[in-house]
């Protein structure tokens, strides 16, 4: 995947454009990082563990079997429909014969990446046709890791990028102060105003004085919107049609974080923030701190909207681009070749 940044030619001394890979954006040391992930979803997995332990009392894979392997991945979170496919495809071919846990958990960790694999994209930062930054809206609901999930990224994409920091979420002082300091430790610009002023006024000033400063990027943070709360969305809204006034391409990725912990409840914020603001793509964090893993699945089988990230704890470098085969692999139980 290929990012742009600005380079200084060597020959003419003039500004240019040069590809960037991914690891070069990420930057982030990449050994042990299946590790951390396997242990952020290790509730999840040995869940799924135990279930399949459970139901391994034979040999012969009957639809008894079948059914009770359904019901794990129901458990784990697939969701119903999720999981009756992955049941489908997997008794192809080994209805009536013997079958171990090993090849249980291998299969079904091929089925589940293949759901994966499509929607396993990283977020792309392209200079805009229009020139300016580009500019990604975050939102979500309360309490799933908005702030902190910006602040990750800018730790990230500071090494390539110049930054800038809009405090959109205008309800609540400790979230301006938290991306106030982010902002400080990864030489970000920074926009805020006072505690109860428009956010949607936050981020038409923002996008200006990001283009005016150069700036390549612009995250823009929001108040957590209960996503049943028609009065709270009209005003996520309201920012995408003051952006739009300033260019009709804004924003350019409206990013949607999502909390793991609430399991099935992710669907329906899915389904009620892409009707009403056009997600471009998914973050799901905390995925350290519960056994609904499984969720990611689901989410990718029903929606198909991209998933950029995924969090697996605190740190900055436990934010990573999400990637279908270690994901499914460490939900599984399976360990890397």
């Amino acid at each position: 995947m290929i990012f742009w940044r600005k380079k200084d030619d060597t020959t003419t001394g003039e500004a240019t454009e040069a590809p960037v890979t991914t690891t070069t954006v990420v930057q982030e040391e990449e050994q042990g990082w299946f590790s951390r992930l396997s242990a952020g979803l290790s509730k999840s997995s040995a869940q799924f563990t135990q279930n399949i332990g459970d139901l391994l009392t034979k040999c012969k894979l009957d639809q008894d079997m079948l059914d009770q392997l359904e019901e794990a991945l129901i458990m784990a979170d697939l969701g119903p429909r999720t999981a009756a496919k992955i049941v489908a495809g997997f008794s192809e071919g080994r209805f009536g014969k013997d079958i171990s846990e090993d090849e249980i958990r291998t299969a079904l960790s091929e089925s589940v990446a293949a759901i994966l694999a499509p929607v396993a994209q990283p977020l792309v930062i392209k200079k805009p046709e229009e020139g300016g930054p580009f500019v990604v809206l975050v939102c979500g609901v309360n309490g799933v890791g908005k702030t902190t999930t910006i602040a990750k990224m800018a730790q990230h994409f500071s090494r390539d990028y110049k930054i800038m920091l809009a405090a959109g979420d205008t309800f609540r002082a400790a979230a301006v102060e938290q991306l106030e300091i982010w902002a400080q430790r990864t030489n970000s610009l920074f926009l805020k105003k006072d505690v109860g002023a428009d956010a949607a006024a936050v981020a038409f000033e923002a996008y200006d004085k990001a283009k005016a400063e150069g700036a390549d990027i612009l995250f823009i943070d929001t108040a957590g919107r209960l996503h049943n709360k028609s009065n709270l969305m009209a005003e996520l809204e309201k920012i995408i049609r003051v952006l739009k006034k300033q260019n009709e391409n804004l924003p350019h990725a409206v990013l949607l974080v999502l909390d793991a912990t609430t399991g099935q409840n992710a669907h329906e914020q899915v389904r009620t923030f892409r009707d009403m603001v056009n997600v471009t793509g998914l973050a799901v964090t905390k995925l350290d701190g519960t056994a609904k893993g499984g969720v990611v699945v689901g989410l990718a089988d029903s929606f198909g909207l991209p998933i950029h990230l995924i969090g697996v704890g605190e740190k900055a470098s436990d934010l990573k681009p999400f990637e279908a085969h270690d994901f499914a692999k460490a939900l599984l139980g399976v360990s890397p070749l």
